[in-house]
């Protein structure tokens, strides 16, 4: 059993650093509108640090849309992650004991 553990541990290692590698690739962040006058503008704010960063994003719909969809991914993978990180400290645990 303890070698099988020891097997899922290592599986759960890799996975995290697959998933890490993922997210250095995504956009951090959320996509903001901005209205003036009759114009809508759409940004995309993130911190950098302490520092709040603001990328305007164009008025091209698709990128908008690529955004969105990018970071809905990093959602989801910072999901998984957190879910990796558990199943690692019972496996962890397991092993000690």
């Amino acid at each position: 059993m303890i070698r099988t553990v020891q097997k899922e541990k290592e599986r759960i290692d890799y996975m995290i650093m697959v998933y890490e590698q993922q997210l250095d690739r995504l956009p951090k962040g959320s996509v903001t509108t901005k209205t003036v006058g009759n114009n809508i503008y759409h940004y995309l704010k993130y911190r950098n640090g302490k520092k709040v960063m603001t990328d305007y994003l164009g008025k091209s719909s698709e990128k908008i849309e690529q955004v969105r969809s990018e970071l809905e991914k990093r959602r989801h993978i910072e999901a998984m992650i957190s879910h990796l990180r558990a199943e690692r400290m019972l496996a962890n645990k397991v092993l000690e004991g």
